[in-house]
């Protein structure tokens, strides 16, 4: 009885010792007395007890906290530095055979390039190009970590602490690059609102010129019509006039009559000389007998005075 139960017991452990999971994100390397024999994947796997072993190893994205450290940037200011890599296994057999203690040599290896990335830059580029040093961390982790099979997917900087005076000296540099950013920015306010003003003054000066030199026109061209509006009247009313004159057929008396009344509507009693026209000279004639006549008419009167009082 005591046999069946330590043979049970046996059989218990060998089952127990041979029985391995391997989870989905893992990897397991199986070892035969000492050598290397195969890669298990994930799911249930059997190894000979006392004769094989598994490594189980975790593919997932992992990180590794590099401690704060002390770098010297080109221009000679100490600033400390924190930073964090993230890495991924990609091919297990290589990360267990090719490097002993990963993490550590990668830490190692990250302090060493960091130095050397941020010792060739300045303290202002160090401050403001973040991006840049992590991006070329990484792309040097990622080609030094290659042959150990891990995938550096990405570095971080945390932090990049400068001394305390160098903090104080910056402080009062952003403060006055602030202060003559307002005063650049108020004066080129000020100007805005001068060139704005000016051009308003501008625009309201040449409207109103403009408004005037339209209204000027306006007026010229209403006067224009004006005149042009009476010109054309007395034109048809001389028509008119030389037209009804020539339908009543006048004779030369009547157009004597009718001379006599315009010079007397001309002189007005105001004019000491009167300008005729040429056409006028066949009415020297008529007005020359018309003269005679009234003399005749006188010197009749006159006679008839004379034998009257004799």
């Amino acid at each position: 009885m005591i046999v069946w139960i330590v043979l049970a017991v046996v059989i218990l452990i060998i089952a127990i010792t041979g029985i391995k999971i391997v989870r989905p994100f893992q990897r397991g390397l199986v070892e035969r007395l000492g050598k290397y024999n195969r890669e298990a994947s994930s799911g249930l796997q059997f190894i000979i007890p006392f004769l094989e072993r598994m490594v189980k190893l975790d593919l997932r994205e992992m990180v590794i906290d590099v401690p704060p450290q002390e770098v010297i940037t080109n221009d000679n200011v100490i600033v400390t530095v924190d930073a964090i890599v993230y890495y991924q296994i990609v091919d297990a057999f290589r990360v267990v055979y090719n490097v002993s203690e990963f993490e550590s040599a990668a830490t190692k290896l990250a302090q060493t390039n960091l130095r050397n990335v941020i010792g060739e830059m300045e303290l202002d580029q160090t401050l403001t190009s973040r991006e840049r040093i992590n991006t070329k961390l990484r792309d040097v982790l990622d080609e030094a970590t290659d042959k150990w099979g891990v995938k550096v997917t990405r570095v971080e900087i945390k932090k990049i602490d400068p001394p305390q005076d160098i903090m104080d000296a910056m402080s009062k540099q952003m403060k006055a690059e602030r202060t003559k950013r307002a005063v650049i920015l108020e004066a080129e306010g000020y100007k805005q609102s001068e060139i704005t003003k000016a051009e308003g003054d501008k625009q309201s000066a040449i409207l109103k010129a403009e408004g005037e030199a339209e209204a000027v026109k306006r007026v010229a061209e209403a006067e224009k019509y004006k005149l042009i509006a009476e010109a054309e009247g007395q034109a048809n009313a001389i028509i008119n006039v030389f037209n009804a004159i020539h339908e009543g057929k006048p004779d030369e008396e009547l157009i004597t009559i009718r001379y006599l009344d315009a010079l007397k509507n001309i002189a007005d009693g105001r004019a000491s000389k009167i300008f005729l026209p040429f056409e006028a000279s066949k009415l020297l004639s008529s007005l020359g007998a018309i003269g005679e006549m009234f003399n005749e008419k006188a010197s009749g009167s006159d006679s008839e005075e004379k034998t009257n009082k004799g």
